[in-house]
């Protein structure tokens, strides 16, 4: 038997400011759009807000159902409303952000498995890799370059 290691690499950085203008705005937007969300049932509103290579920002929202898990997750709904509208359009970076129940405390939430590999098919399908903008428990932001670094074992096209 041998045992692998895999690793992944992420940015790290302390507070916001830190980041590219366009990034603080993605945040920010990601910030407004939970505040659209549609979470009665769990109270956790989350929003995305996505860059794409026109520069034009599309966000996007959780949206419960009560037949659960018919709901749609933020990055899940951006994304494909994104291929359904503007099918040509590279998307250059996404970010993700959550507020549970009514206040305004934000808390970062990484993508569920579901959303990552749904995003990872977006980048397959752009043959470029998509930035991924999140806070940690700490409110620090972390930053891959690829959707594909937080699936170490993809699952591809066979």
């Amino acid at each position: 038997m041998q045992k692998l290691n895999l690793t992944i690499s992420l940015e790290k950085y302390d507070n916001e400011t830190e980041l590219t203008p366009i990034e603080q705005t993605l945040l920010k937007e990601a910030r407004k759009a939970t505040y659209k969300s549609y979470a009665p049932y769990s109270k956790f509103h989350v929003g995305a807000a996505v860059l794409l290579d026109d520069d034009q920002i599309i966000t996007a929202n959780n949206q419960e159902n009560a037949a659960f898990p018919s709901g749609s997750c933020a990055e899940q709904s951006a994304i494909f409303w994104i291929g359904a509208n503007h099918p040509d359009r590279k998307i250059k970076a996404i970010a993700v952000i959550a507020r549970p129940g009514s206040g305004d405390d934000f808390r970062g939430v990484p993508p569920c498995g579901a959303c990552r590999q749904a995003m990872l098919e977006y980048e397959n399908r752009q043959n470029e890799p998509i930035r991924l903008i999140m806070l940690n428990s700490d409110n620090q932001i972390l930053i891959t370059e690829s959707i594909g670094d937080l699936l170490p074992l993809k699952f591809n096209e066979f």
